[in-house]
């Protein structure tokens, strides 16, 4: 359960209070209903989903059925969905309804204990046998997950476990297993072929360090040689470690992905920290990174004080790999990660067209940057995070400020309105990565850059009206703060000639007010007076206006900086249908059937 739940109600309760207590959260209530509530929704059923979808598990003191409802256009993958759990508003009652081996069931028994009841568990296994195999505590790791339902079919069926394996002493969780000989399990740091299933104490840490473009092949080949030697299987391997100015490096990052374990950056000072313990120190290390070795310091940092190099530095032209053993299963890691700068284009701003992933990844993360208005778009979502708001104007500021804080090791989300990569941030960020000069820090361009689309201007424009994008369509910026006018008007030109349907972004501004005028005349030298012209303002809000017009009638005084302007070409034609007129741009399937 990587994420914080949310416990809410819908009524003043004080059960939910107490939950929330429990589980050291905020409230989240109903908006005029729960007074106490730290977090305000107004509609139960979105807010509900919108949590689900980005991930978070939910708590909900209500009926299960309001739950069940909400998330149920989202269901798809058990192996993927949260925790949601329902609690009766009177507190005699605890469900995990789903992601019972995400997590649901933990979450609900520490509920039900807090509260002095027994959690009503359903799932068969935690049921029957009080514990699920496919869900092993922390510092405990599962190497095949798929065989997990047959051990558990047999184990319901009547098979004993017989349990063995170098750490069988330490895997008490297993206690509650009938005993016999039907399934085998395996506790131990090694590989166990011929074991039904082989749970693994997270013990071992690596380090590893590379050159510069270190083919990736090499560093896998070399790490997995290193914990064949040392006879450790690859599921004990709790974290790999390496120097912090190696938090871009290729190689490390697919091997991070092939071993599925998390990546931990050290300074050389961190590191240095640890040359009394080296196996071998090297002053040429030294003198390159300011530290006497990096894999074997970094494994030994991730392992702690009582740890110990059990494979000292192993190495290849262009890699080297150490591996150390804990005394037990790590579950607090040393160092700190990789950070994320997330690029995240929310769309016009309600739930409903937001993305999964760009709520997730906002719920992901740790701080959030943005326009004041964007970030307060998300509602929940944004509840108690912290957040960096810049005005207007501040675009260079805010990607620059949202890069560094990523260059530390924190998780951001840079917050877009529409598609962060349209006439948003996603651009500049990468530009400021680019600079040689003016830029961001090394820190900073070592940081890993996710982006994730939203629903564009563009595309929500075109969708309340029909379907004017069906042929070849562009955009352009009147906005001469970034691009000269003359590049603008040429542009236009040329899209006028190309009879393309055409979206105007930033039409007009308080101080710029005849661009668009500029943009008609042009356009009208090429396409009819009755041109259809659509007008979209505040798309997605209570504020939403959808306006008409033709070309030759266009004003500029109707439209401000909150509305695209799409004007099509010229065979876009108008349609009058019950609920209005539609706006559709034909591909050509007319010609295709004559032809045909």
């Amino acid at each position: 359960m990587a994420l914080t739940p949310a416990v809410l109600a819908l009524t003043p309760s004080p059960v939910a209070a107490r939950v929330a207590g429990l589980l050291g959260v905020p409230l989240h209530g109903r908006a005029g209903r729960v007074p106490e509530a730290e977090v305000s929704f107004d509609d139960t059923l979105e807010h509900v989903r919108t949590l689900f979808a980005a991930g978070v598990p939910v708590v909900g003191v209500c009926a299960a059925g309001i739950l069940i409802r909400a998330v149920a256009p989202l269901l798809s993958d058990k192996r993927a969905e949260p925790p949601l759990v329902a609690v009766a508003e009177d507190g005699s009652a605890v469900v995990p309804l789903l992601g019972g081996h995400r997590g649901a069931n933990r979450l609900a028994r520490q509920i039900a204990e807090g509260l002095g009841i027994a959690a009503a568990v359903t799932t068969a296994g935690d049921a029957a046998l009080g514990l699920a195999l496919d869900d092993p505590p922390d510092g405990w790791r599962l190497a095949e997950p798929e065989k997990a339902g047959a051990a558990m079919a047999a184990l319901l069926s009547g098979a004993g476990a017989r349990i063995g394996g170098d750490a069988s002493e330490e895997a008490a969780w297993l206690d509650p297993l009938p005993r016999g000989d039907g399934v085998r399990i395996d506790c131990s740091l090694a590989p166990a072929p011929g074991a039904d299933l082989h749970f693994a104490p997270q013990r071992a840490v690596l380090g590893v360090g590379a050159s510069r473009g270190c083919p990736p092949g090499e560093l896998i080949d070399l790490v997995r040689a290193t914990l064949d030697e040392a006879g450790i299987a690859p599921s004990a391997v709790a974290a790999i470690g390496t120097l912090d100015l190696k938090a871009d490096e290729l190689a490390i990052l697919d091997l991070v992905r092939q071993l599925d374990a998390p990546l931990r950056l050290f300074t050389s000072a961190a590191l240095e920290a640890e040359a009394p313990r080296l196996a071998t120190p090297s002053d040429t290390v030294f003198a390159e990174v300011g530290c006497h070795g990096v894999s074997e310091g970094a494994a030994l940092a991730l392992a702690g004080p009582a740890g110990h190099l059990t494979v000292a530095k192993r190495k290849t032209r262009n890699a080297t790999c150490a591996v150390a053993l804990a005394p037990a299963p790590v579950t607090s890691l040393a160092g700190r990660p990789r950070g994320r700068l997330s690029v995240v284009g929310l769309g016009p701003g309600q739930a409903a067209w937001r993305t999964p992933e760009a709520s997730r990844l906002v719920a992901e993360a740790e701080e959030l940057v943005g326009y004041g208005l964007y970030i307060d778009l998300l509602g929940p979502l944004a509840a108690g995070k912290p957040r960096a708001d810049f005005p207007l104007g501040g675009e260079e500021d805010r990607c620059r400020y949202a890069l560094e804080r990523a260059g530390e090791g924190r998780n951001v989300a840079l917050v877009c309105s529409g598609d962060a990569g349209i006439y948003a941030m996603a651009a500049l960020v990468f530009e400021l990565l680019d600079r040689r000069e003016n830029g961001v820090s090394d820190a900073a361009r070592r940081a890993e850059v996710v982006v994730t689309p939203g629903i564009s201007a563009l595309q929500a424009a075109a969708a309340r009206a029909g379907a004017p994008l069906g042929h070849d369509f562009c955009a352009v910026s009147l906005s001469d703060l970034l691009t000269p006018r003359e590049d603008i008007l040429r542009r236009l030109r040329a899209a006028a000639e190309g009879d393309f349907v055409m979206a105007l972004y930033n039409p007009v501004s308080r101080t710029r007010r005849t661009l668009l005028a500029e943009a008609r005349e042009i356009l009208l030298k090429h396409r009819p007076a009755d041109t259809p012209v659509l007008l979209a303002s505040n798309l997605g809000r209570p504020e939403e206006r959808i306006t008409y017009r033709r070309l030759a009638d266009l004003q500029v005084d109707e439209v401000d900086m909150l509305t695209v302007v799409l004007i099509g070409s010229s065979q876009s034609r108008i349609v009058q249908r019950g609920e209005g007129p539609r706006l559709y741009t034909p591909r050509g399937y007319a010609r295709k059937v004559v032809t045909a």
